[in-house]
């Protein structure tokens, strides 16, 4: 059956769009949440922050901006909406709780961009879109948590905005494999080129040397 659904897929999203020219990487929403086991969102992820690391390292090694994202609320969650209604666990962003903070490992530089989001996606109800447009941005390069929720919703928005989109499979992650490969699988086939690590690597090498892919 999986087979035969990749087979069927592959007729009509097939299709890769490369990367640009003028990337940007995001790291989305790497809270401590997702690594404290006291949590309710606690996912066990460590190699996909691990990936994130090694490649804002190497992004910034290239000239490319990076920029970090972090889900934050009032007390209360009064500026959350029917999100924080929905989702239970949302409040462990509020702002000054340690599940709120940026994992361990995670320390943002001076020259790194830090977009602070109440909803799903990057882009939705922030200056992110403008921002990157103002840049001379083409591309996004997303990583984050967690693949079925923020990372999907932005990489959709980011496609909707007219960046094309690249999802590090091996720098995202979730709290079950299985919505994790789904959520990949469909994010390849309608909105993004979903590629490894080393891909990443190996084309930001290539910026840091010069050319231009």
């Amino acid at each position: 059956m999986t087979s035969d659904l990749s087979e069927n897929y592959k007729k009509a999203y097939s299709n890769r769009v490369g990367f640009g020219q003028r990337p940007a990487l995001v790291l989305i929403d790497f809270a401590h949440a997702y690594y404290d086991p006291e949590s309710e969102l606690y996912a066990g992820v460590d190699a996909a922050l691990a990936s994130a690391l090694r490649i804002r390292e190497a992004a910034h090694a290239a000239g490319v901006p990076v920029v970090l994202t972090e889900v934050t609320y009032q007390e209360g969650g009064i500026n959350g909406g029917r999100f924080f209604e929905k989702a239970k666990p949302l409040h462990n962003f509020i702002k000054g709780r340690k599940t709120a903070a940026f994992a361990e490992g995670l320390v943002p530089r001076n020259d790194e961009i830090i977009v602070s989001k109440q909803y799903p996606s990057a882009f939705f109800g922030t200056s992110l879109a403008s921002t990157l447009t103002a840049g001379g941005i083409d591309s996004v390069i997303l990583t984050g948590l967690t693949t079925s929720g923020c990372v999907r919703a932005s990489c959709v928005d980011s496609m909707s905005h007219g960046f094309r989109t690249i999802v590090v499979a091996d720098a995202c992650g979730d709290r079950h494999p299985a919505p994790h490969e789904a959520n990949l699988f469909d994010m390849n086939a309608k909105y993004a080129d979903v590629v490894s690590e080393a891909d990443v690597l190996a084309y930001l090498s290539r910026l840091k040397g010069g050319a231009r892919a």
